[in-house]
């Protein structure tokens, strides 16, 4: 599977040493800003912090150069050094002291997620010694600070502490996965929030985390592209207990509340009906649809949602068919499990070239192990550059475009050059 691409930034002078260069990405405070003398404020508090010895309870973040990665080739890690524990940073960029904290603060699953999008949402800057408007290190571990609202700047170091160990069975949205590496914490360490699977079969999931060049959200393989079986996964002390707060996981901005349940069942005809059948399209309900979703409530909005339902684990009266606000909820919020792919018979294998399995695979919406395979084939042959997060098991744009070259390649114009694989697309590519 090819790691992400990211952002290339050359940079102004001859050191390129990780801590450099990402100073060098981000600009000098967030446009919420510092005045300028911000950085004199500091210089003078990291002095008289040197003056006070190092058993202070906060330590402030480490300016020095980060260690060299020669031979590490590009994309194999992430490239996210980062600060050391530091309090929290007011206006004016000074820190802000900060007595015995008191008991964890308790925050909801819903409060987490809405926290993490404001970053995604502003695209804030990576750095390692900056920090935004709220007074947090604009890092992997500052981010995760910032989400969890903790009273200070954490690091991957010292998050475990804040945190009970959980299996990846128990992941929920606002979880984290983290991997430190305490030989040599400036090597691969990073952490990234729990946002919810993408599909039935949990191998890849939504991942939150600030990164060069600045924090996103997108689709990730579990538990990361790379030191994958290093990561662990953690769930903060102070979150709500249950499914409080689930209305809002992760819901994205202009979402809407649920419309009530009687929007929905039979004889209900409206707006309502069409956007839900369009959410379960997107998470692998498309098979139930023959003309595509409407206003109009029929039976494949009922076996559809009792699909995504019982996805999520839910049985009996939890997974009856009819949309309520948890359900409505992990649809508009992209969380939770998505509709697991019919298992439908493959045909064999013919002169080494394996059996096609049909047009109705390869279609938006279609999640299954096929495009997986179709889309490493498309890689293997010269193809990848249309990936930017996979290939995975959800048909997207991605497939379609390596799909539409490698056609083109073939000599192929017009419709034989559509993006969607026949079978004498599928033979010449495994071939």
């Amino acid at each position: 599977m090819e790691t992400p691409v990211f952002e290339e930034i050359d940079p102004a002078d001859d050191c390129d040493c990780p801590g450099c260069r990402c100073r060098r990405r981000v600009p000098p405070y967030p446009p919420a800003g510092r005045p300028a003398h911000a950085h004199r404020a500091l210089a003078v508090t990291a002095a008289t912090a040197a003056a006070f010895g190092a058993g202070a309870a906060w330590a402030l973040p480490a300016a020095a150069h980060a260690p060299d990665r020669s031979g590490v080739g590009a994309g194999e890690e992430p490239d996210t050094p980062q600060g050391r524990r530091a309090p929290l940073h007011g206006p004016g960029g000074r820190p802000v002291s900060v007595s015995d904290p008191d008991p964890l603060p308790g925050i909801t699953r819903a409060e987490i997620m809405e926290r993490a999008q404001t970053w995604v949402d502003a695209k804030v800057p990576y750095s390692l010694t900056e920090y935004w408007s709220d007074g947090y290190r604009q890092d992997c571990s500052g981010y995760v600070s910032m989400a969890w609202k903790l009273p200070g700047n954490e690091w991957t170091g010292s998050l475990p502490s804040y945190a009970d160990r959980i299996t990846k069975e128990e992941l929920q949205p606002g979880d984290i996965l983290l991997f430190h590496n305490p030989s040599d914490p400036e090597k691969g360490s990073h952490v990234t929030i729990f946002g919810g699977w993408t599909d039935g079969t949990r191998t890849e999931y939504t991942a939150y985390e600030q990164t060069p060049p600045h924090t996103r959200r997108q689709a990730t393989p579990y538990a990361y592209w790379s030191n994958s079986d290093k990561y662990l996964p953690y769930r903060y002390k102070g979150v709500s207990a249950g499914t409080a707060g689930a209305e809002q996981i992760a819901a994205r901005p202009g979402a809407g509340a649920f419309p009530g349940a009687a929007a929905f069942g039979p004889g209900a005809d409206n707006r309502h009906v069409t956007r839900l059948g369009r959410m379960l399209v997107e998470r692998g309900g498309a098979r139930f649809y023959r003309r595509g979703p409407g206003p109009r409530w029929t039976d494949a909005d009922r076996r559809a949602t009792r699909a995504f339902q019982q996805a999520q684990g839910w049985r009996g009266a939890e997974a009856d068919g009819l949309p309520g606000p948890h359900t409505w909820a992990l649809l508009a919020g992209s969380a939770g499990r998505d509709i697991a792919p019919a298992r439908e018979p493959v045909p064999p294998a013919s002169h080494g070239v394996p059996g096609y399995p049909g047009r109705a695979l390869f279609r938006p919406g279609a999640v299954n192990e096929h495009v997986t395979r179709l889309g490493r084939k498309l890689v293997a042959k010269g193809y990848g550059r249309y990936y930017t997060s996979g290939p995975g098991p959800r048909w997207g744009e991605a497939d379609r475009r390596a799909v539409e070259a490698f056609q083109r390649a073939q000599g192929w114009r017009g419709g034989a050059a559509d993006g969607y694989p026949g079978p004498e697309t599928w033979r010449r590519l495994f071939l």
